[in-house]
């Protein structure tokens, strides 16, 4: 597991200390031209070498620094204006997968999918993905009744802002019941209606305020119920 860390550590600093903004923007402007690019993949290899001083692990140091470079490039390749950001989180998965591969691939440790796929794991990521997307679009159906759009006029928001923060709420809920932590979900609460309602106090705007309300006792209910059913199950 040490080896592993390591791996992560080196790609960290690789990938997020010794890149700067004017370097990354020259490699997405040259893309192979770039001689950035190539120092960045040296910088790795180098960083690999020296965490993991160990030169029997030359074919992880190798695989990683390869494989990087290739990732690298395909990303330079195809990435357009529009879909930097999806490349980044692509960019960044792939080089995960890799740093995965090489180490199951030549170390002694093996990866058995039983080990994964138990009982209690595809419950908890049931659990995971019914309090995202799938409980989003069950609260869009009660509200439905209601013109948000009418609410909120001349006081909108981000786009999808509002779906975003009942996810994330509803999975740190998950995550202080499943760890027994419920005093860390009354924090929450708190700290979401000093922000929430202290602006619509101001506003004077009963409808939304009720509207919010509701949003979040559904929200916060239903990840409590499911913290609950995984803890009576598990």
């Amino acid at each position: 597991m040490m080896l592993l860390i390591k791996l992560f550590l080196a790609h960290l600093i690789g990938d997020f200390v010794f890149q700067t903004k004017k370097s990354i923007k020259q490699k997405e402007r040259l893309k192979l031209k770039s001689p950035v690019l190539y120092i960045h993949i040296a910088i790795h290899f180098v960083l690999l070498s020296l965490i993991l001083w160990d030169i029997s692990l030359w074919p992880i140091i190798l695989t990683i620094t390869i494989s990087h470079f290739i990732i690298d490039v395909l990303k330079l390749k195809f990435q357009k204006k529009k879909t930097k950001r999806l490349w980044f989180f692509l960019d960044q998965l792939f080089h995960i997968i890799m740093i995965f591969v090489a180490y199951f691939l030549f170390t002694d440790n093996s990866l058995e999918v039983s080990t994964i796929f138990t009982e209690t794991n595809v419950l908890l990521l049931t659990c995971v993905l019914f309090l995202t997307q799938p409980v989003s679009i069950i609260m869009m159906t009660i509200f439905s009744k209601w013109n948000i759009e009418k609410l909120t006029t001349g006081n909108e928001s981000l786009k999808d802002a509002g779906r975003y923060i009942g996810m994330l709420e509803r999975l740190l809920v998950f995550i202080f019941i499943i760890s027994d932590h419920w005093e860390a979900v009354g924090f929450l609460i708190t700290a979401k209606s000093v922000f929430r309602f202290g602006d619509l106090k101001e506003s004077k705007h009963r409808k939304l305020t009720e509207y919010i309300l509701i949003g979040t006792l559904i929200s916060f209910g239903i990840a409590i119920l499911t913290g609950l059913l995984f803890l009576y199950l598990t």
